[in-house]
């Protein structure tokens, strides 16, 4: 996350170096860059709030069907006439949205 932060606040960095509270990043021709810690910070702050708002996101997808599943539940809730809310491939669908609401 502190590279993804240190890119952010410093686009031009080619090269980054962590570790022991230090961060030390160059640009492409080598130069050093002088690196503002408070920015990366604040970025890292909001990066991890970031990732946190998304987790019902990542929870979500390790538990739909996979694609192909979800494919042949549409087909065949179609193929009989019952695309509705009663269909297998709204009730798996909803069931996990459920599980894991939206904050």
């Amino acid at each position: 996350m502190i590279h993804d932060a240190v890119k952010i606040v410093h686009p031009n960095a080619v090269t980054i170096s962590t570790g022991n509270d230090i961060i030390e990043a160059w640009d492409e021709s080598g130069k050093l860059i002088n690196i503002d810690k408070n920015k990366i910070d604040i970025e890292i702050d909001r990066l991890k709030q970031e990732y946190l708002k998304s987790e019902y996101q990542r929870s979500r997808k390790t538990e739909y069907p996979s694609i192909e599943d979800q494919l042949d539940m549409l087909w065949h809730a179609i193929d009989e006439g019952k695309l509705d809310k009663n269909s297998e491939f709204y009730t798996s669908i909803k069931t996990v949205k459920n599980k894991y609401k939206k904050p």
